[in-house]
């Protein structure tokens, strides 16, 4: 099965709690508060590397964490920051949210890194919390959890040259013929499930080294699914030039041609816009030989560029390969991506009061709200202190008399992020 698209699971690191202790010295009888903060949790990045040229590696495991940060200690000591995750993917990889399908990066230029879990902030130890008035607080925050997110990744894969055509036409064999790849070759369609990359020589007097690409055969149909169209017309939108092969010795070369015309225009009518070669292969066969003649005057008439070639003996490469060379750009255009560098999609995260309630499918109340689920999140509910100042924040929100006027009563629950609360006079409990 072709593995273009793939869906992992990312969870960045949680930041470390901060620490609520005390010096404690001798001849100090009552030393101040001297937590230290928790350590920022590790995020997970994704990053191009020229060595990536599937999405394979990410069919054997879907899950990756980031490590969290470390807590902190007594004497002001922070905690360790969490290590980053750092994931390697092949050029051409669009990242989508698996939620809402947005596009999150498209990452074509090497070494390009997109950021696309944060680690959570380590929590501040009790020493922040200091006051004139109060001089000893036993309060620290919990670290912050984790982004964690189901990520879909799409490969489109990047070359200077896509063959195209249907089933059998020869573009596994006319890859082999002008580069060192070994692609899998038989007489039957769908031999090829999946693109082959090589590299072509373009001759001793120049320079340049084209990637070229064989992509999966096309069938009619395929531009609206049939098949596996949508995975292979995807891989021919990066290239900078197409080489459209026809199989000579077929029962209608011009119907191959016209349909193959057609799945790309349904596609994508860019895709018609790119410089192209027209190349009819097996002319080592006498129907092949036959058809040249018309075909090559049909080309002539709408001036399309065409070659005839035999990738089985040889017949015709040297000028396929001329005619490929002057397509191409020169070799510091070639150095260069097919597409600009890529996007990486920023979004600014501002903390915002709002908040919204809402009945969950149980009947239990959520609240939700970024800044008062990550209060929610940090808040050490264990400690009298913690859950009490939680509670001042819900009153300084203007939440707390919303959920009395939704009618809350003694013991109902509330959801607050992954929290859950029970109601009762003062303070909150947690379940």
């Amino acid at each position: 099965m072709f593995l273009d698209r793939v869906k992992i699971w990312v969870r960045a690191g949680d930041g470390g709690d901060g620490a609520a202790t005390f010096r404690q010295e001798a001849h100090v009888p009552r030393g101040g508060p001297d937590g230290g903060d928790g350590g920022r949790g590790g995020s997970v990045y994704l990053r191009v590397d020229a060595g990536q040229t599937t999405l394979r590696d990410f069919t054997h495991k879907r899950h990756y964490r980031a490590t969290p940060g470390g807590r902190g200690t007594r004497a002001r000591r922070h905690g360790r920051a969490g290590d980053d995750l750092i994931l390697d993917v092949p050029p051409g990889s669009a990242v989508h949210s698996d939620e809402n399908g947005e596009l999150l990066a498209d990452l074509v230029a090497v070494g390009q890194t997109a950021l696309v879990a944060r680690g959570g902030r380590g929590g501040l130890g009790n020493t922040h919390f200091k006051t004139s008035t109060h001089q000893a607080p036993k309060h620290a925050q919990k670290g912050e959890p984790g982004v964690e997110v189901w990520l879909r990744l799409e490969l489109r894969l990047i070359a200077d040259v896509g063959l195209v055509g249907l089933p059998n036409a020869g573009k596994s064999t006319i890859l082999a013929a002008v580069t060192a790849a070994q692609p899998k070759i038989a007489d039957y369609p769908f031999t090829t499930l999946e693109p082959n990359l090589g590299v072509m020589d373009l001759g001793e007097d120049d320079e340049r080294r084209p990637t070229i690409a064989d992509v999966p055969g096309l069938i009619e149909g395929a531009s609206s699914g049939a098949g596996l169209g949508h995975a292979f017309l995807r891989h021919v939108e990066r290239t900078r030039i197409l080489v459209h092969v026809i199989d000579g010795s077929s029962r209608d070369p011009e119907w191959d041609y016209d349909v193959i015309r057609e799945e790309l225009r349904a596609h994508d009518p860019a895709l018609l816009a790119k410089p192209m070669l027209v190349a009819f292969n097996k002319l080592d066969l006498p129907a092949a030989q036959a058809a040249w003649p018309a075909f090559q005057r049909a080309r002539t008439a709408e001036q399309v560029d065409a070659v005839a070639i035999s990738a089985e003996n040889g017949e015709g490469l040297g000028q396929f390969r001329a005619r490929v060379a002057a397509l191409l750009p020169d070799a510091a255009e070639l150095a260069e991506p097919p597409e600009p560098a890529g996007v990486v999609v920023h979004r600014i995260e501002a903390m915002s009061d709002g908040f919204s309630l809402e009945r969950d499918i149980d009947g239990v109340i959520r609240v939700r709200g970024q800044r008062i689920e990550r209060s929610a999140a940090q808040t050490n509910f264990d400690v009298e202190e913690s859950a009490e100042r939680f509670q001042r924040e819900l009153a300084r929100q203007g939440i707390d008399p919303e959920l009395r006027r939704a009618g809350i009563t003694a013991g109902d629950l509330v959801r607050i992020g992954s929290v859950e609360l029970e109601w009762e006079a003062q303070p909150w409990e947690r379940v």
